[in-house]
């Protein structure tokens, strides 16, 4: 990796911290100087109002207001150029500038300020692009927001006349529009294609001859071939044929044994050569 993509990734995942500190260094500046924040922030349809899109998250009215969003900026801003590094940078800018137009347009005659409508975008965000992605660690992601912030969403009800719930409900409706529009981009589920099974025999199986066939059975000899096959030792008058049965009564065979007639001299057993 070169030097000059090390220092980009480093940047990319560094951000949130320095707009954290941008964000104090801001408040701090501005008390010091005693100027009122209120003169740069948003003023719904006006056109004094207009600067406000592009100043009010960087205004809080007080160090109380400041300290509430730096927690949920850094966790939110760490997790999405970690997990989305490829459209960190398109949901950060979305989530800006679309939420101050949307307070711009439909919220109360009042001066708005604060960085919660872009905290509530990024927790819309993280939540709903894991739910569109269906992707186990960006659903982990989904949950971890859950647990930490699901609360957030009593802020979109006008409770309180003094908190700007437009900023908030705007936010979260920006959240979830980059969530969808950006569903194709960056980290995906990964499809499991399941081989499909061949009813087609295989040949290199079936061009082997099988083990298994059964061997064809030798037909049973009948009487009459045995006779026809043993005829020259019938004719011959020196032989006299005593057939026997065997045990078998489904498969009948006969075995001829020889048998030297009476009045042949035999052999005597004692002579020796």
């Amino acid at each position: 990796m070169s030097r000059k993509s090390k220092h980009g990734v480093w940047f990319r995942e560094l951000f949130p911290f320095t707009f954290v500190i941008a964000l104090w260094l801001i408040h701090i500046i501005l008390g010091f100087l005693d100027k009122d924040p209120g003169q740069y922030a948003l003023m719904p349809r006006s056109r004094e109002g207009l600067w406000g899109i592009v100043t009010a998250p960087l205004l809080h009215a007080d160090f109380g207001h400041l300290f509430s969003n730096t927690i949920p900026l850094l966790v939110c801003g760490f997790l999405l150029f970690y997990f989305y590094r490829q459209i960190a940078w398109k949901v950060w800018i979305w989530s800006w500038v679309l939420t101050g137009i949307l307070v711009w347009i439909f919220g109360r005659t009042s001066w708005h300020l604060g960085a919660s409508g872009l905290v509530y975008g990024l927790t819309a965000f993280l939540f709903f692009s894991g739910v569109f992605r269906r992707h186990i660690r960006l659903m982990l992601i989904s949950l971890l927001i859950v647990f930490l912030y699901g609360g957030f969403i009593w802020g979109v009800f006008p409770f309180d006349p003094s908190i700007s719930w437009e900023s908030h409900l705007c936010g979260a409706l920006t959240g979830v529009l980059t969530a969808w529009l950006f569903r194709k981009e960056g980290l995906q589920r990964q499809e499991h294609v399941w081989p499909e099974e061949d009813d087609e025999p295989d040949p290199v199986v079936d061009a082997q001859p099988s083990s298994f066939q059964t061997p064809p059975t030798a037909p049973n000899p009948s009487t009459a071939d045995l006779q026809q096959d043993f005829s020259h030792l019938l004719d011959d008058d020196s032989h006299t044929p005593v057939a026997h049965p065997t045990e078998s009564t489904s498969n009948p065979r006969f075995i001829y044994d020889y048998r030297p007639k009476a009045n042949e001299e035999k052999p005597d057993e004692d002579r020796t050569f």
